[in-house]
């Protein structure tokens, strides 16, 4: 795993970086909603895509319990635009490929691939809770389950 993850309770760590329209996005506009920021490693590959997909096809129960979502990954603007357009994402995409963002939140490491090591970002979602602290951690996201698995952990801490 990456290193030491950041730990349910702590402040998130801030994001200052653009989507994939430009647009800045930092962790001060979601304060008072409840936040879903998911790492993934790469636009336009299958676990990425069955986790992005998961997501869109269960965006409006998301909204409606008063989640935001926001994905990151170092890719940059342009494969995030082709990305959203190929699989008609309704949730922002942050454009990270200076590895600030995945280093804040300590998703960026080592990982192994067919018993190759590289560095990379680590699939990882963070649920930030309204006043910006980190609620949960999911550590083990299951790309084709992974609105319930967000709900199941968001229903479970009323």
């Amino acid at each position: 795993m990456a290193a030491t993850l950041i730990k349910a309770g702590r402040k998130a760590p801030e994001i200052n970086a653009k989507d994939q329209d430009g647009n800045l996005v930092k962790i001060a506009m979601f304060k008072g909603s409840k936040l879903v920021v998911f790492f993934y490693p790469k636009d336009d590959t299958p676990g990425c895509t069955k986790e992005v997909c998961n997501l869109r096809d269960n965006y409006s129960k998301l909204l409606k319990k008063g989640i935001q979502i926001l994905g990151v990954s170092i890719d940059n603007e342009q494969s995030h635009q082709k990305f959203i357009k190929k699989f008609d994402l309704p949730f922002p995409l942050i454009a990270d490929p200076e590895q600030k963002v995945v280093n804040a939140w300590k998703v960026w490491g080592e990982k192994t691939l067919y018993g190759k090591k590289y560095m990379g970002t680590h699939r990882v979602t963070y649920i930030v809770d309204e006043a910006g602290k980190i609620a949960h951690v999911i550590e083990k996201v299951e790309t084709e389950n992974h609105a319930e698995q967000i709900l199941g952990l968001i229903n479970a801490s009323k």
